[in-house]
């Protein structure tokens, strides 16, 4: 089972993560709203610093199709995230600006809103409660459901449910507000986050 931690902003949030070894990282742009934001000049500044083998992931929120693409063109990020109401039309836009990986976040109501993101052109989807919301979605609407799509369990993910998590068999978990201590990250719970995952994994 992988895992990826986001919302990372600081220098020392990716010396974390090195130390850690987590698969994926997200930086949070393009959206004012979150204190996590950080810019394109901040992204490739941490990217720069990341271990070459933890794959950056830029999350956005209904973002500008061209903005957002310089973030994976830049070489800021390996991967763009969409978090906001992005469509088919938005979607197919940003595939002739780039050439990587889509993740779809998808808040979760009901398993027909899975559905509906699983007709998207993405290549994996990102199952969570809202925006940065830190809780769970009810689980047991993907128990026993058939996603065809790879997925992330992501929203109210902690280092210590991760095993839990497990059960229903995402390809990753993705925590960003469960490894913070007073809204910044905290190295002992990315490490204890990572651990966790890997222990699901073996």
């Amino acid at each position: 089972m992988k895992i990826k931690l986001c919302g990372m902003f600081r220098d020392c949030d990716i010396d974390y993560v090195n130390e850690a070894k987590p698969d994926y990282i997200g930086f949070i742009v393009l959206f004012s709203k979150s204190h996590r934001n950080i810019s394109l000049d901040t992204a490739l500044r941490l990217k720069e610093r990341l271990l070459p083998d933890i794959k950056s992931v830029a999350v956005s929120v209904d973002a500008p199709a061209e903005e957002f693409a310089q973030f994976a063109l830049s070489g800021a990020a390996d991967i763009l995230q969409l978090h906001g109401n992005e469509d088919a039309d938005y979607i197919a836009k940003l595939r002739g600006l780039v050439d990587c990986l889509l993740f779809k976040a998808v808040k979760v109501t009901d398993f027909s809103d899975i559905e509906r993101a699983q007709a998207l052109d993405v290549d994996y989807l990102v199952l969570d409660n809202g925006t940065g919301t830190g809780r769970q979605f009810d689980h047991s609407v993907i128990a026993e459901k058939r996603i065809t799509k790879p997925f992330f369990l992501a929203g109210g993910i902690t280092p210590e449910n991760i095993p839990d998590a497990a059960r229903f068999h995402p390809f990753g978990v993705d925590l960003s507000s469960g490894i913070e201590t007073e809204r910044v990250k905290d190295r002992g719970k990315i490490i204890k986050a990572v651990s966790a995952a890997r222990m699901c994994s073996s």
